[in-house]
């Protein structure tokens, strides 16, 4: 009998935190500095992270909405679990693709933990390295069998991995929704 009461409690819970989570409005210049990287908007424009100098010289932190859209994850927070997976840090002001220069990154951004399970990290990043003319698929690859051939590839004048061609095949898959 016990366990027959555990299930609606159990769906209640998950449908009344879905309810909160489609009622809620993401905005990029209302989240704490700590949630703001790796956030999208409700207009689906991606959150970033800016830091400016104070009177005093200290560095002031603000979230603010970027002109990069990703309308597949729009109104989502990354996880914890995600950011940590991927390497990433909710710290960074702005994104670079300079991070693909640091095999640590790399190996953590291909990693299945990050690379199946966080769709929008991976995203971006796979919109990055295209930005930068080559494929994250390729480099992933890459980095699985030969991490200092993915790292030369990446600065050799050639692009790197820029033979493959960007197709919507192997862009990531929307991610799970966090509630």
């Amino acid at each position: 009998m016990g366990s027959s009461m555990k299930l609606p409690l159990v769906f209640f819970f998950a449908c009344s935190i879905f309810l909160k989570a489609t009622l809620a409005e993401v905005t990029c210049e209302k989240l704490p500095e700590n949630l703001c990287a790796f956030a999208i908007a409700s207009s689906g424009k991606r959150c970033v992270l800016e830091n400016s100098k104070n009177e005093d010289g200290d560095l002031d932190y603000t979230c603010k909405s970027s002109e990069v859209v990703a309308e597949r994850f729009a109104g989502y927070i990354e996880t914890d679990r995600c950011v940590a997976a991927c390497g990433v840090d909710r710290r960074f002001a702005g994104i670079s693709s300079d991070a693909f220069l640091t095999p640590d990154f790399t190996k953590s951004l291909c990693s299945p933990a990050c690379y199946q399970n966080c769709p929008n990290i991976v995203d971006l990043y796979f919109n990055l390295a295209a930005g930068e003319g080559f494929f994250l698929p390729v480099l992933c690859e890459k980095q699985k069998w030969n991490p200092k051939h993915a790292m030369f590839g990446l600065l050799s004048s050639s692009g790197g991995a820029a033979a493959a061609t960007v197709d919507d095949s192997f862009a990531p898959t929307p991610a799970p929704s966090p509630y």
